[in-house]
């Protein structure tokens, strides 16, 4: 008669976790490639297109974070505002060769191109396959964003995904960017679920571990094996690309 190792036995006991009921999806950055926008500003900036991009992108979130930390949200701007304020200070900062307070009206073309391609970023090539994975699967999917519903609709039209999504939220109704509590709290008013019952998605590791402070179980895809933020608190689980989603979904079962 075989015996069971206290090794399996304890593993035989281990509360299997819930299969999530929903998957909420942060748009930029883990649908939708932030950083594709690098191109076009090396045509226009010869030299500079990919310090524009990175620095662009990080003044986009710190601008998002100090309007809704700032005189209680008393300075929001909607997304795409706060987006064309990052690009602005990015070209001051990296190509201008002085300090300026304005920017010459000769850089308005430039500006105009790169916010329009910043309506149609590039979406990594496995959103579809995942997306319509999870809907043969009857699985509920939702983008949870910053970006104000014009922006997400666009991005979603241009990418192909139309008709994958259930929910398209934008935290603009209530004027508070992620992190803050109240954004996370949107994906539960809108799917009637709780935060423990969804995988929330992200490739920013900072929204990742919010969503998981919020309580959230979480995936944080970490397409450029970056180390995850020091706070103590790791995610749900880590991946390389989006379709690490499915793993949370098995196919049957043992």
């Amino acid at each position: 008669m075989s015996k069971t190792s206290p090794a399996s036995a304890d593993k035989s006991r281990a509360p299997r976790l819930e299969v999530p009921r929903a998957v909420l999806f942060d748009a930029y950055g883990t649908l939708f490639d932030v950083y594709s926008v690098g191109l076009l500003a090396e045509q226009l900036f010869p030299g500079h297109g990919q310090a524009l991009s990175v620095l662009w992108r990080d003044k986009q979130i710190e601008y998002t974070r100090l309007v809704t930390t700032s005189n209680h949200g008393a300075h929001y701007q909607p997304f795409w505002e706060l987006t064309r304020a990052a690009l602005v200070y990015a070209i001051k900062r990296i190509v201008v060769p002085a300090p300026s307070s304005t920017l010459s009206t000769a850089f308005d073309s430039q500006i105009e191109r790169l916010m329009n391609q910043y309506r149609h970023l590039s979406a990594f090539p496995e959103n579809r396959q995942v997306l319509t994975e999870l809907k043969a699967r009857g699985i509920p999917t939702g983008i949870l964003s910053n970006g104000d519903a014009a922006m997400l609709n666009l991005a979603v039209k241009s990418a192909g995904l139309d008709g994958l999504l259930d929910h398209v939220i934008s935290v603009d109704p209530i004027r508070k960017y992620k992190t803050h509590p109240d954004a996370y709290a949107l994906g539960e008013q809108a799917t009637g679920l709780a935060a423990r019952q969804m995988l929330f998605v992200s490739s920013n590791a900072w929204d990742a571990l919010a969503a998981t402070w919020y309580g959230y179980r979480t995936l944080w895809v970490n397409r450029y094996q970056l180390p995850f933020e020091e706070l103590g608190t790791q995610p749900t689980r880590s991946g390389s690309n989006l379709r690490d989603v499915l793993s949370f979904f098995p196919t049957s079962s043992p």
